[in-house]
């Protein structure tokens, strides 16, 4: 987090990746507000990845879904662009990652619904005020992002296993971690698993599938979160004609508050 990441508003980071002058992560920026992962697909494909999103409401939290033939989000960030305003998309075309760009003007067509999923960058502030220090955030970098043997559930040609974030929590604050990111189910909510990461299917916690390692310290222990990185799992084993996605931590921030989907 740098020291001016507290004085900007959601608006001017994407203003800035609008303009291209913002192409990094967005983690530790605008603490307080929602940071979403994006997903947008054929308009023939909406019902199905929906649905997918319905069964599968640990990965992919959905926070909006925008109507094909539209391109700003009303509800969560008015005035803002879906096809401008991420700092990196990634395309899927047959299930392989064609390009990463900074907008996706030149592929957009009107038939494309948007749909943002919730992002765990959101509760991080939470984690933070309540004295739990965030590894990827302090030595700004990616957080590690991996891909586990958990199977998501499937609808419709979607399908594929589920991604995770990893973050060391000191031993004696995994449980207010635990308490703390539950009450922001609307953005993964409460860890999947913590401790040994051979469970769900991880071997080389040095090695993630996307991100940045991060170091594990003596007295730590690594816990793990559903990810909406999930669709990209998703789109190589499926193959949809397209998708594109925003690339692994650079997302799309709303103007929501976190506390705007935080219960008690």
């Amino acid at each position: 987090m740098t020291p001016d990441s507290e004085m900007i508003i959601p608006r001017d980071v994407r203003m800035r990746a609008r303009s291209g002058h913002h192409t990094t992560i967005t983690a530790g920026l605008v603490p307080g507000y929602v940071q979403t992962n994006l997903a947008i697909l054929p308009r023939e494909l909406a019902f199905d990845f929906l649905l997918f999103c319905q069964r599968n409401p640990k990965p992919c939290p959905l926070i909006e879904v925008v109507e094909s033939g539209l391109s700003e989000p009303i509800v969560t960030a008015p005035g803002s662009d879906i096809r401008t305003d991420a700092p990196k998309y990634r395309v899927f075309r047959d299930g392989e990652i064609e390009s990463e760009v900074q907008d996706i003007l030149s592929i957009w067509n009107d038939k494309m619904v948007s749909f943002l999923l919730g992002c765990s960058f959101t509760f991080e502030a939470a984690l933070i005020d309540a004295g739990i220090p965030i590894r990827h955030i302090d030595t700004e970098t990616n957080v590690p992002m991996f891909i586990t043997n958990i199977e998501t559930n499937p609808a419709g040609p979607f399908s594929g296993p589920m991604v995770v974030t990893m973050r060391p929590i000191q031993q004696d604050k995994v449980v207010r971690a635990i308490q703390v990111s539950s009450r922001f189910p609307g953005v993964h909510g409460a860890p999947i698993h913590f401790g040994n990461p051979a469970i769900i299917g991880i071997n080389d916690l040095d090695k993630p599938d996307m991100g940045d390692p991060v170091e594990i310290k003596d007295g730590e222990i690594p816990v793990f979160w559903a990810c909406g990185v999930t669709p990209q799992a998703v789109a190589i084993r499926s193959k949809p004609s397209i998708m594109i996605t925003h690339s692994p931590g650079h997302m799309f921030i709303t103007d929501l508050k976190d506390e705007d989907l935080a219960v008690i």
